[in-house]
């Protein structure tokens, strides 16, 4: 059943009055959320204040205790799973590939929701599977084991998969964790490079300074609510981070890219 027109929200891809919980236990109460149509949006907030959890409801992946998750103005309960996963693809934090599995084979899993008893492997497959390996610059990485690449190399191979379902509504969940600095910023590259193709990307991240930098909607929470959306540039101030996180500092601009950066103040 869709959402009125009044109620119904402008993105493609929303929460209104989301309750969730594990086990009884609640982390995020009452918050609702919508994620713009072409942006980055990446979320940020201390941890487990829900971040992931929330990331994890609009993907379907945790069924709310109460509210509704909306894709295409209708609840995402009212898909099948094939069609929600051609529309909207999720890469969880530290995903575990199969043993022995080449990269080849790992990106064309993502292929799954094109197929069907009566559509098997196509040449279409073929041309999304390469097309995702030459976006993320994997494709010498083809024919090797997915266990035998670096951290960098694997979360690349990841989205890739990822990219693979030719969704054009991309969740991660914190992409560049356990990886090296250098890494982390080449995951993030590519992940601006897909939102310039005309993605809409929604990330978790735990690096302000990154968020700020990439970020064309940020969005910051504490204790399983939302407390600021919106612009880095004028969501992201001295006093919400000290409020939020705790951490007394100054906001300068970023002298590489213009963004907020945030400078932790010395103890005195």
């Amino acid at each position: 059943m869709e959402a009125s027109a009044a109620s119904k929200p402008a993105g493609r891809l929303a929460g209104l009055g989301l309750r969730l919980a594990y086990d009884r236990r609640v982390v995020v109460p009452d918050l609702s959320v919508e994620i713009p149509d072409g942006g980055f949006t990446i979320i940020v907030g201390p941890n487990a204040c829900g971040k992931s959890t929330l990331l994890k409801a609009l993907s379907r992946t945790l069924k709310p205790e109460a509210g509704t998750v909306l894709l295409e103005g209708a609840p995402i309960d009212s898909y099948r799973s094939k069609a929600v996963a051609r529309q909207l693809a999720m890469l969880p934090q530290s995903p575990i590939a199969p043993e022995s599995i080449t990269v080849r084979d790992l990106v064309a899993r993502g292929r799954y929701p094109h197929q069907g008893l009566l559509r098997q492997w196509s040449a279409a497959d073929e041309r999304a599977v390469t097309g995702a390996l030459e976006s993320t610059a994997s494709m010498e990485l083809a024919d090797r084991y997915v266990a035998e690449l670096s951290g960098g190399q694997r979360q690349r191979v990841w989205i890739a998969m990822v990219l693979a379902q030719q969704a054009d509504l991309l969740l991660l969940d914190e992409p560049t964790t356990f990886l090296d600095i250098a890494h982390q910023y080449e995951v993030l590259e590519l992940c601006s490079r897909l939102h310039a193709e005309g993605r809409t990307l929604v990330a978790v991240l735990h690096d302000l300074n990154q968020a700020a930098r990439y970020a064309t909607n940020l969005v910051v929470m504490k204790e399983g609510r939302i407390v600021a959306e919106g612009d880095p540039r004028e969501v992201l101030t001295a006093a919400l981070v000290e409020e939020v996180f705790g951490l007394p500092c100054v906001i300068i601009p970023d002298p590489e890219a213009g963004t907020p950066l945030v400078v932790p103040k010395v103890p005195a």
